[in-house]
């Protein structure tokens, strides 16, 4: 019969097993993963305006719609999940972790079918964000045209 560890051998293996992190190494690998997808997201843009010839309003839209489109493909091909573990936030804030927030559970449920699977599953993670974005959205333009009415803008 197995004996039941004491407070002090708990204590310790709950120690032993725990992660370690590190701060300053957390921020740094955001940093840089951060920085990498900003420097990524002008090259995109430097070169739709410039080999492209393409608007400002355009080129803006193009980047978006590539980093979305890689986040995608990344998750897609399960190299995503490593990568966003490496880099912490710097891969989870920009819009690259909001494509990856709703590419991830529809990958996951598809085998239960378009409906209820990716249907029902789609939004899970994300879908606080834009509940909560459109709410405040919503929030801030009723206290602006109160604000304009009342001609205090």
């Amino acid at each position: 019969m197995k004996k039941e560890p004491t407070k002090q051998e708990y204590a310790q293996t709950v120690k032993e097993f725990t992660p370690k992190f590190s701060c300053f190494r957390n921020c740094w690998h955001a940093f840089v993963s951060g920085g990498a997808i900003c420097l990524l997201g002008e090259i995109i843009r430097q070169v739709s305006l410039h080999t492209f010839h393409m608007s400002q309003e355009n080129a803006y839209i193009t980047v978006s719609i590539c980093l979305v489109a890689l986040s995608v493909l990344l998750t897609g091909f399960q190299v995503y999940e490593p990568l966003a573990k490496w880099c912490g936030a710097g891969t989870l804030v920009p819009i690259t972790g909001f494509a990856n927030s709703v590419a991830s559970p529809a990958i996951e449920y598809q085998k239960e079918g378009q409906v209820f699977g990716i249907g029902v599953k789609i939004f899970t993670i994300a879908g606080p964000v834009i509940l909560y974005g459109v709410f405040t959205s919503w929030v801030v333009g009723l206290i602006y045209w109160i604000l304009k009415m009342m001609n205090l803008l």
